[in-house]
């Protein structure tokens, strides 16, 4: 094969200098033929092909080595394997060719499928507070000691570029509507349209075309917030290029290497922290000269305000147990024991539950994401104790239970009396009908003069209850009598004997 160099000479030294074709050949050491073709074509540049490739060992282990090179694209991309795991994969099946062969046709199949795989798009252009994109993506951290997979909602303004991420447990649909809250928040402010893919959690049925059937909570948060939510194309995550784009940069920005925290509210605090620092730190794509923080600034004047709060829960209908706990979420929740033996409503929110019956919350905790934990409002089993008090000294909800001081310090005095228990209870149940205010304020005046008992308690409260006595009223100096009168019991027997 002939080097564009020896090429180039051989032209100019036939077109320049007129020289033959067989000095040519003699004087740079090349065939005739070889001359002949550079001067007939007029090419200065010649390259080999080869049409076909010989694969003496792949030949027959070409289809069967493509169907493993599919299947390994179509996994995730933790999931694939190597070029040498194929090779003892097609090892296995009775290939004794060599791995040189396999990773060749591995790189050309690769490149071929890439090939065909290409496509051209336009690009896209939002005008300020016209349209955000969501998704989620899953990193790893290390929470309190342990490594964890969060859920971590992903917000992004198309025209300023302007990123919100927040990490969650779940990607639940109570999760969804506090992610939203949080963004617009944030960003103090919401877009006219929000562009989603078809996750389960908003959209509930795919029609043709653009059309689809929203979940009815999430249309009436995005009612709440006056957006107009969109979904893209099923398998179309160029549609929403952006947020895409994002997940990457956030895992390699944000999440590596891994962070450790002791809690979702340390985590979240940091990402929101770093979502502005990386704003102000990096220019805009396509506003010359402008930082990503610069133009969001700018569009914030174009956002819809900022609504408020939107109340996202996820409702269920759950029975009470005998042992005043309802069931949610593979853990349970203590309710107060007048709701027992009627259904209640658990509303399930981000980061609490709160539990509803005839429209009056009769239980609230905070959630729980691990599974058979029991959560306990101690102060829910106190009628009960009126009944029961004995199981005030092993009742599970009253284990590490700690009382306000005064309360505290009369419980660890009664503790040793016989009917310690039974005069915790009597107090312990004061505070349903008198407050826990003015209980801890009778157990600090009792304790104050060292009198531990629960009817001195209890007798302190009923004083504090009584009305207090009217205010005495003096009497003006002008109707003071000048002369007291006095008693004459005479004045009545004239009056008898007048009669």
């Amino acid at each position: 094969m002939l080097i564009v160099e020896t090429i180039a000479k051989i032209r100019r030294a036939h077109l320049v200098r007129g020289k033959s074709i067989k000095a040519i050949a003699r004087e740079l050491r090349v065939s005739r033929k070889a001359v002949r073709r550079v001067l007939r074509t007029g090419q200065t540049e010649f390259r080999y092909e080869r049409e076909v490739q010989p694969r003496p060992k792949l030949g027959r282990w070409r289809e069967g080595l493509d169907g493993l090179l599919a299947e390994n694209a179509g996994k995730s991309v933790r999931e694939r394997l190597t070029l040498i795991r194929l090779f003892e994969e097609l090892r296995g099946l009775g290939y004794d060719g060599g791995y040189d062969a396999v990773r060749r046709y591995a790189r050309s199949w690769e490149k071929a499928r890439g090939a065909a795989g290409a496509a051209a798009f336009v690009p896209l252009s939002f005008a300020p507070g016209e349209a955000y994109q969501f998704d989620w993506s899953h990193e790893v951290v290390v929470l309190a000691g342990v490594t964890t997979t969060v859920k971590v909602a992903q917000v992004r303004l198309c025209h300023s570029r302007m990123p919100y991420v927040r990490a969650y447990p779940r990607e639940s649909q109570e999760m969804v509507f506090d992610a939203h809250d949080r963004a617009f928040a944030f960003f103090r402010g919401a877009c006219t349209r929000g562009i989603y893919d078809n996750m389960k959690t908003a959209v509930e049925a795919v029609l043709v075309g653009k059309d689809r059937v929203f979940n009815r909570r999430f249309a009436q948060m995005c009612a709440h917030y006056l957006v107009e939510p969109v979904a893209c194309t099923p398998a179309a995550g160029w549609e929403k290029g952006q947020v895409e784009n994002q997940v990457g940069m956030v895992r390699e920005r944000f999440f590596t290497p891994r962070l450790r925290f002791r809690s979702y509210e340390e985590l979240n605090g940091w990402l929101a922290d770093r979502c502005v620092a990386h704003a102000k730190a990096f220019g805009h794509p396509e506003i010359a000269e402008a930082t990503v923080w610069s133009v969001f600034e700018a569009e914030r004047a174009h956002l819809v305000p900022y609504a408020g709060r939107f109340d996202g829960f996820h409702a269920v209908q759950a029975s009470v147990s005998k042992t005043c706990l309802v069931r949610f979420d593979n853990n349970k929740y203590s309710v107060m024991a007048r709701a027992v033996g009627r259904p209640v409503e658990i509303r399930a929110y981000a980061d609490r539950i709160v539990i509803r019956q005839d429209g009056e919350i009769v239980g609230e905790h905070a959630r729980r994401f691990g599974r058979q934990q029991t959560a306990y409002d101690p102060w829910h089993y106190v009628p009960v104790l009126a009944r029961k008090p004995g199981a005030f000294r092993n009742g599970a909800p009253f284990k590490d239970w700690v009382l306000p001081g005064a309360i505290e310090r009369v419980r660890r005095r009664l503790a040793g009396s016989h009917d310690g228990d039974r005069q915790m209870v009597d107090i312990l149940g004061a505070v349903l009908s008198d407050g826990l205010v003015a209980v801890e304020a009778a157990c600090a005046a009792a304790a104050k003069d060292d009198v531990f008992s629960s009817d001195v308690i209890l007798n302190i409260l009923a004083r504090a209850r009584e009305p207090e006595p009217p205010p005495t009223v003096l009497t003006p100096m002008s109707l003071a009598l000048g002369h007291a009168p006095l008693a004459d019991c005479g004045r009545y027997d004239a009056l008898r004997r007048a009669g």
